[in-house]
C-alpha cells in the first residue's frame, strides 16, 4: 500500500465544508492510490455547523474510520505520559497519533495544530498544517 493520508477535526471539517485545498489533497491522495483515513473521535470533534448531513455520510463513506479501540487508547496513553500531557485537552490528538504511528507509511497528517501533533507523532508522520 502506498501510504496514509490522516486528517484531523479541521481536515474533516474542511472536507465536510467542501474546502478546495483539502478536496484536491484528497483527491490526489486516492488518485494515487493512497488511504484517506480518521479517526472516529475525530469525526465527533469535527465541525457539523450548516453541514447536511447526506454530506457527511457521503464524505464518511469515503474515508476509513478507523475505530478508536482499546489497543489504540492504550498507545495514546503511553504517548500522553510521554510527553506530560493532560488527556482532557490532548486525549483526541492522542488517539489519532497513535492511529498514524500505527499506519501504513508514509504516513501523512493534516492538523490545524502541527505543533502538538507532531510532538504525539514523532518523526515517522509528516505532520502538515491544513
Amino acid at each position: 500500500m502506498p501510504g496514509t493520508l490522516l486528517l484531523d477535526c479541521e481536515g474533516l471539517s474542511k472536507l465536510y465544508r467542501k474546502d478546495r485545498a483539502v478536496i484536491a489533497l484528497v483527491q490526489a491522495a486516492s488518485e494515487e492510490g493512497i488511504r484517506v483515513a480518521t479517526s472516529a473521535m475525530t469525526t465527533l470533534e469535527a465541525d457539523y455547523e450548516r453541514v447536511h448531513p447526506a454530506r457527511i455520510r457521503w464524505v464518511l463513506s469515503r474515508v476509513d474510520v478507523h475505530d478508536v479501540t482499546r489497543v489504540v487508547t492504550d498507545h495514546a496513553a503511553t504517548l500522553l505520559r510521554t510527553h506530560r500531557l493532560h488527556g482532557h485537552k490532548y486525549a483526541i490528538d492522542a488517539a489519532l497519533a497513535a492511529i498514524a504511528r500505527a499506519a501504513p507509511p508514509p504516513v501523512t497528517l493534516l492538523t490545524s495544530d502541527p505543533e502538538d501533533l507532531k510532538l504525539l507523532c514523532g518523526p515517522t508522520v509528516e505532520v502538515l498544517k491544513v
